[in-house]
């Protein structure tokens, strides 16, 4: 009984070094990262430019130099969106909706590396990542108070306050710029890519690129626009529909469908890049695949691990693919655009190192996403890489959402206490419990 004891023990305390020594591995390779202290937007409460909970916005700037010190790139954070009161005061009170709860110190890597061996075209420029904190993709003008409860969506206002603070640091003079953003920050692009070129004297090159970010105008898989009704209600809450661009929310039905990239890339005028997967798993999962158009989860196994999708599922996830390149299809032709769609299941692959640039990262005809976009920017050559379907890819990084990532997460502090009271259960003599 006690070797069986020590042997369940010993068991338990193995199981329970695993999770530490690869958090440990973890924190030493983060030690070999850069990262970047927060910047908090001075004065930014005096032009109502806020957070959900009305705390100040926020950026990481890291400077660039040598040959990039006149360059610039900012970049989007993502992090989804709120569309009902309800919602949005949640995510007020997290780090998406509050700089109060945000980490002081932010990560740069991929795009945002400082490293030339892992940035081979961007590393030297001034590099900005920009906090995201509204629910509407830095866009949106509102304020809900019933009372009780205020929330402000000033996602206009946030944006318009970071590019005025960061004008006089620099991004006045840009001789190059790079508006780029990761899924509801690659949206962003597409709200804001021109906004910027107007703002900065003719003379600077101003390109923008979207990673994850080509949300589709797509039924679901029951037939019902979920998306659509999502997007509405987002726009009508927050009162973005001001800001969308007036050529293409004159020349639809409903305003609101300029939210969608596929309709407002037409009449953007800057130089594009479109980055994505034909199998974006955010939107495999919450648009095309959203639990509400399959309440007995047939789909589980299928988003879980794509090798175990039947050959049906496997065909309507072609149809998918096929409605995101007829979207992509006038924008393909077009001189200044680019595009890397390639079909591994992911979400954002510009600011993950492993993705973005190295030994093993995807790869269209050899290139990897950061070789591609770098032949885009600077025009060495024309760069629109479009994969073959799933599952030809054999360089793909299957990124899938974790059950952690969907919100069911145990702190590892639970599960050493879970282990050390398995420990007493064994130990202790029944009589003793």
């Amino acid at each position: 009984m006690r070797n069986s004891s020590f042997f369940a023990i010993l068991l338990v305390i193995l199981v329970g070094l695993g999770p530490w020594r690869s958090i440990h591995s973890l924190e030493s390779k983060q030690e070999m990262r850069l990262s970047v202290a927060m910047t908090i937007v001075p004065h930014a409460g005096s032009l109502g430019a806020v957070c959900l909970d009305g705390s100040p916005p926020a950026y990481h700037l890291h400077r660039g130099f040598g040959a990039g010190a006149r360059n610039w790139l900012l970049q989007f954070e993502g992090g989804g969106w709120c569309d009902d009161v309800s919602s949005c005061l949640e995510r007020s009170r997290t780090r998406r909706g509050s700089t109060r709860y945000m980490n002081k110190l932010e990560v740069f890597s991929g795009i945002l590396s400082n490293n030339p061996s892992m940035n081979p075209d961007f590393y030297d420029w001034n590099r900005v990542k920009l906090r995201y904190c509204d629910g509407a993709s830095f866009a949106g003008d509102s304020v809900y108070h019933n009372g009780t409860t205020v929330l402000y969506f000033r996602g206009q206002r946030i944006w318009d306050a970071i590019i005025l603070d960061l004008l006089p640091k620099g991004l006045s003079q840009a001789q190059k710029v790079l508006l780029s953003g990761c899924s509801a920050g690659g949206l962003a692009t597409f709200l804001h890519c021109d906004d910027l070129a107007r703002l900065l004297p003719k003379a600077t090159t101003v390109k923008c690129m979207s990673d994850a970010g080509f949300f589709l105008d797509v039924k679901d898989i029951s037939g019902k626009n979920t998306i659509r009704s999502f997007f509405s209600s987002l726009v009508t809450l927050q009162g973005v529909q001001k800001y969308l661009n007036r050529n293409c929310a004159g020349s639809l039905d409903y305003p609101y469908q300029c939210f969608f990239p596929q309709h407002a890339l037409t009449y953007i005028r800057s130089p594009y890049f479109i980055l994505n997967s034909a199998y974006d798993v955010y939107q495999f999962h919450h648009i095309f695949v959203p639990p509400s158009a399959d309440p007995y989860g047939h789909w589980n196994r299928c988003k879980s691990n794509p090798a175990a999708c039947t050959a049906n599922q496997i065909a309507i996830l072609q149809g998918f693919r096929s409605e995101m390149l007829t979207a992509l299809r006038l924008f393909g032709g077009s001189r200044n655009g680019g595009m890397f769609i390639n079909s591994c299941f992911a979400h954002c692959q510009s600011e993950l190192q492993d993705t973005w640039f190295a030994s093993n990262s995807p790869r269209l005809h050899n290139k990897t996403i950061a070789e591609v976009v770098g032949d885009w920017y600077f025009e060495r050559k024309v760069a629109n890489e479009i994969d073959c379907p799933y599952p030809c890819d054999h360089t793909c990084h299957n990124h899938i959402p974790s059950s952690q990532e969907d919100g069911i997460y145990v702190p590892l502090h639970y599960c050493i206490i879970i282990s050390l009271l398995l420990i007493t259960c064994m130990v202790l003599p029944s009589s003793s419990i």
